[in-house]
């Protein structure tokens, strides 16, 4: 729900992530406005790219703006938000790709919706959903039926698919429906020329979005038995990270035929994020400007960071001079970490299994209590709602070495002159 674009504030700098904060409490607010208080449980990250996109390309005028008051997102201040179509285009598709997604877990009968009542009650709110995203959509000139038709064609694709199937063919449902909500931010925007360009950068954002999805989940599919688009097509992490920085670059390339009144920040986002993004999940770097080894590490140190790597005896090894075993497992029977003992932590091998995801009800419960401590907004790291996977803070603290060099203020990481760059 949350979405794979999620920018580190010192990555931004304080215009650019002014700018940011501004869309996504736009994209929030204009749930509120049109489809009610509990609508705004669909806000995430990805969504507000539309937004960002139609105001990219429109003069900037006042109306663009007004202030919000105090939200506990953002430690209870006021704040300029956004305004307009391309936040309302922004909701719409939020609520209709979100509704897919409630029935998605209806069918699955995940957590508290294996009870019929429940599972109901969730039919009718994807039902409303719809229907507003459908509503909105029509007043600003766009048919989600598109959308829609995309998420009903997602399964019977995915019951098709075998070890063999081109992964772009499972992938076509969704690169089908961000083209078209990212051809329509032009038509909003008043600039018809835009349509082709964006709507290709629409189409491998998609493959984007649905490639980082199956490799983050890829592990906890396995476990517990659900279909993943890698697993069941027999397609290799490598050949994904190919077809993931082969989507990147094509972006940045179609985002150079559009025309744009202000695309700093949507460069930003789409251009530089994006690679952030991959790296992140993929787990090969912490910042998109390092550079990778042919084995996947950064800046010729081992994949995943582990210091210990083709080094011999780690620490707790042979050489241990306070007993020559490691102090967390494998000790003496009967010992705290041995065969046999009663205490300690868990030996090699012995890793606590990871919890699953949340239902969609439970997830709910979770992101209000996130909201309201402000944990969403303010906290290093949080337990995604749903996915139950580790989050990074909007606002929190980043300690990060490159973020100074990474703010698209003449930044020196794709060579970047003041963000003319022609990456």
């Amino acid at each position: 729900m949350f979405g794979i674009v999620r920018p580190c504030g010192h990555r931004l700098g304080d215009g650019l992530k002014t700018e940011w904060m501004a869309h996504l409490c736009g994209l929030c607010l204009a749930l509120r406005s049109d489809h009610g208080q509990f609508s705004r449980v669909v806000t995430n990250y990805d969504g507000l790219i539309v937004s960002v996109l139609t105001e990219a390309q429109a003069e900037r005028t006042a109306g663009q703006r007004r202030t919000a008051g105090p939200c506990p997102l953002r430690g209870m201040r006021t704040a300029p938000v956004a305004r307009g179509e391309g936040a309302r285009l922004a909701a719409a598709v939020s609520l209709v790709l979100a509704s897919a997604k409630v029935r998605d877990h209806v069918a699955d009968r995940d957590g508290l919706l294996k009870r019929t009542p429940l599972a109901a009650a969730a039919r009718r709110v994807a039902t409303g959903w719809d229907r507003a995203g459908a509503r909105t959509g029509a007043e600003l000139g766009f048919d989600t039926a598109v959308l829609v038709d995309a998420v009903d064609r997602q399964p019977e694709i995915e019951a098709l698919a075998g070890p063999g199937t081109p992964l772009l063919a499972v992938t076509e449902p969704t690169e089908t429906a961000t083209a078209a909500a990212f051809a329509h931010t032009a038509v909003l925007a008043g600039r018809p020329g835009n349509r082709e360009p964006l709507a290709e950068a629409g189409r491998l954002f998609g493959r984007l979005a649905h490639l980082l999805d199956a490799v983050e989940d890829q592990e906890a599919d396995a476990a517990s038995g659900a279909w993943n688009p890698l697993t069941a097509t027999g397609t290799s992490r490598a050949e994904a990270r190919r077809l993931a920085d082969d989507a990147v670059h094509g972006i940045r390339l179609a985002l150079r035929d559009a025309e744009f009144a202000d695309d700093r920040l949507a460069h930003v986002l789409l251009a530089h994020e994006l690679r952030i993004s991959v790296d992140r999940a993929f787990g090969t770097a912490a910042c998109g400007h390092a550079a990778h080894n042919s084995q996947g590490g950064q800046d010729g140190l081992p994949p995943q960071g582990n210091p210990y790597a083709g080094q011999g005896p780690g620490p707790y090894g042979s050489n241990n001079p306070y007993g020559g075993g490691n102090p967390f497992g494998g000790g003496q029977p009967g010992m705290p970490g041995g065969p046999g003992g009663t205490g300690g932590l868990p030996g090699p091998g012995h890793e606590p299994s990871k919890p699953g995801r949340r239902g969609f009800w439970a997830g709910c419960a979770v992101f209000a209590g996130l909201c309201c401590t402000c944990k969403l907004c303010c906290a290093e790291e949080y337990e995604g709602p749903w996915s139950r996977k580790k989050r990074e803070g909007i606002c929190r603290d980043c300690d990060c070495d490159c973020c100074s060099n990474c703010n698209c203020d003449g930044c020196d990481c794709c060579g970047c002159d003041g963000c003319g760059c022609d990456c």
